[in-house]
């Protein structure tokens, strides 16, 4: 998997990087610092260009492709804090909400195998170098590892409009916390399984928020809770 950006770099272990492509003119002292010199090789920007579509700052790596976590994994605290995607599609929004997620104390992102985005190397990019600082699962069956989580005495909350004022729920137990899909929301057999639902008051015009920004209220909120 290739991987880019300057953030990504300063923040991921070098020793797992297969290899460096730099743009020729690069003069980031930090990261010259840090990279090894003996997997890097310099490039014409318009070479640099061609292997990402991204913007790659003049620095681009091989690594091996992600490693994902067990779900007993996420569970080695005593009060997990556990965040649940429902077939998230938009890469962006899946490495804003890695993103937002570690900065407020996330203990784990639950993801699905199938019809769901995956780590790549846009998710790298967008998380701005915390996927290096959170556990992400991905498992087989959402509505299963709901009740494998239900049996350890996690409160399973999902967000939704018709839900309570996210700031009245109580968050300092064991929770997951469930995002819906960008367009459908919560799937109906999740949506079963919950025990609570978290809105976010709208005062304006638009009824709903993008899914990394709900998401970003909701477990800061948690995690202000949480201290």
């Amino acid at each position: 998997m290739l991987v880019y950006g300057k953030n990504v770099f300063k923040e991921m272990d070098i020793k797992s990087v297969n290899k460096i492509y730099l743009v020729e003119n690069f003069n980031d002292q930090q990261l010259l610092k840090k990279i090894n010199k003996k997997k890097t090789m310099y490039l014409s920007k318009s070479e640099m260009d061609k292997l990402v579509k991204g913007n790659h700052q003049g620095i681009i790596g091989e690594i091996p492709d992600y490693q994902y976590y067990d779900l007993d994994d996420l569970l080695v605290k005593e009060q997990p804090f556990l965040v649940m995607l429902d077939h998230l599609e938009d890469p962006h929004n899946f490495g804003a909400i890695i993103r937002s997620c570690e900065a407020a104390g996330v203990d784990g992102i639950i993801i699905a195998k199938n019809r769901s985005v995956s780590v790549n190397s846009t998710v790298m990019k967008v998380s701005a170098g915390a996927l290096a600082n959170i556990k992400i699962a991905m498992v087989t069956n959402l509505v299963t590892t709901i009740k494998q989580l239900k049996s350890r005495n996690f409160k399973i909350i999902g967000t939704d409009m018709l839900g309570n004022d996210y700031k009245t729920i109580d968050y300092c137990e064991k929770v997951c916390l469930i995002i819906g899909n960008e367009g459908k929301g919560i799937s109906r057999l999740v949506k079963e399984n919950i025990d609570e639902m978290a809105c976010i008051p709208m005062k304006g015009k638009v009824n709903s928020l993008n899914a990394s920004v709900a998401t970003a209220i909701v477990v800061f909120e948690a995690s202000y809770q949480r201290k």
